[in-house]
């Protein structure tokens, strides 16, 4: 597991954590985030339980865990958060923030760990992170992909941690950040185009991102955007189609084969 410091002013940073060469292959890469203020942190969609153990390793590089007073699930996804109680055996006191339409699915994860979920409101919402460190804000992104859905602006370093939205499938050697946006479309179109069920949706929160005018956005899978590409990848998602598969002749087939032997 690799992890980096991609934001550092006086006692804020945000921390990058993810490109695990020694995942199993078939785990999807994930990325974790960290955002310590002062000496207070929020750690960012902790991830699966299978890559627990070096997302652990690498957190406390940076970070005590007594430190972490806050942890944010943006979905109910088994990649975002089936980690939770592992977390929690770890971390006492902490605060657990995710979508309120996922708050019963999530406590599935409690592996008989006792905790309190505070679900968010669908308009959004501020999150303390700690007593005295920094606000962040919980950013509606309901069906882009899940129902329940949100990204997280932190305008201190001005990052959009945009989950599942800016997702690519990378070789584990790609760079943290976009370089060449032309050519890691080819990594982001498909997931976009199966995983994004609503064009609609995903407009509404290109909306919200440019009013946001964050200078990073940051996805929960693949590479960070900076500079220009942060621009280019909205203009990208502004024109693109999603929530339209149709089953080609091969898939058409198979399904013709499984109706008929149920018409029996």
């Amino acid at each position: 597991m690799n992890s980096q410091i991609i934001f550092e002013s006086g006692d804020h940073k945000c921390i990058f954590i993810g490109r695990d060469p020694k995942k199993k292959e078939q785990i999807i890469d994930t990325n974790e985030y960290i955002i310590q203020s002062g000496d207070e942190a929020i750690l960012l969609d902790p991830g699966g339980i299978d890559i627990f153990p070096a997302v652990l390793a690498e957190i406390t590089k940076y970070v005590s865990l007594e430190n972490i007073k806050v942890i944010f699930a943006s979905h109910q996804d088994p990649d975002v958060s089936s980690s939770l109680a592992m977390w929690l055996d770890l971390v006492k006191e902490v605060k657990i923030y995710t979508p309120w339409i996922w708050t019963g699915f999530l406590a599935h994860f409690g592996m008989g760990t006792e905790f309190t979920l505070n679900g968010l409101p669908d308009e959004g919402a501020e999150i303390k992170i700690g007593s005295n460190g920094s606000t962040v804000y919980a950013v509606p992104a309901h069906y882009a992909h899940s129902s329940g859905n949100y990204s997280l602006f932190d305008p201190k370093s001005k990052i959009l941690f945009s989950g599942d939205i800016g997702a690519a499938l990378l070789p584990s050697d790609y760079p943290i950040y976009v370089d060449d946006f032309a050519s890691h479309i080819k990594y982001m179109e498909k997931f976009h185009q199966r995983w994004m069920p609503s064009t609609q949706a995903l407009r509404a929160w290109v909306r919200r991102a440019r009013a946001i005018n964050p200078s990073v956005i940051a996805p929960q899978h693949g590479a960070i955007f900076t500079g220009r590409n942060v621009t280019m990848f909205l203009d990208w998602l502004d024109n693109l189609e999603v929530g339209k598969w149709e089953m080609g002749s091969e898939s058409s087939d198979i399904y013709k084969t499984v109706w008929m032997r149920w018409k029996k």
